[in-house]
């Protein structure tokens, strides 16, 4: 594995001590300090992520969470364009009956664009859609 897309469910589990896959998530994290693992994730899962930690704990633990996210060096930030929105919407067509997000479909359509096949993250969604769930739950 030398791409991995981080998605929301990793990165909120690794700052939600109640969350049940908050020791994957930690582990995960603390496997991936050091390698050589290009990491990347997606403003739609930062959006998600933020939204999610505010609702969850407060705007403020949110917006720290944020600032530490987008100024982190070892994350690849990758930008959706018109493209990638079609083709998002493609996959949200083809998966409606698994009633699968946008942010979910963004990223299946920056992770094809890209050629990321594993995802840090616990969402059935990306298994369904081809790709690799990491660590394996």
């Amino acid at each position: 594995m030398t791409k991995l897309l981080i998605d929301t469910g990793a990165f909120f589990a690794q700052r939600d001590p109640s969350d049940q896959f908050h020791a994957a998530a930690a582990d995960g994290f603390g496997e991936l300090a050091g390698s050589n693992v290009q990491l990347y994730s997606t403003e739609h899962i930062l959006d998600e992520t933020l939204t999610l930690l505010a609702r969850r704990d407060s705007y403020a633990y949110a917006a720290e969470a944020g600032a530490e996210l987008i100024s982190s060096r070892v994350l690849r930030w990758l930008d959706a364009t018109a493209a990638d929105w079609t083709s998002a919407l493609r996959h949200m067509r083809k998966y409606a009956d698994q009633s699968v997000s946008f942010t979910d479909c963004i990223s299946f359509a920056l992770m094809k664009r890209e050629n990321i096949k594993h995802v840090f993250g616990f969402d059935r969604h990306f298994r369904a859609a081809g790709f690799q769930l990491w660590p394996k739950n």
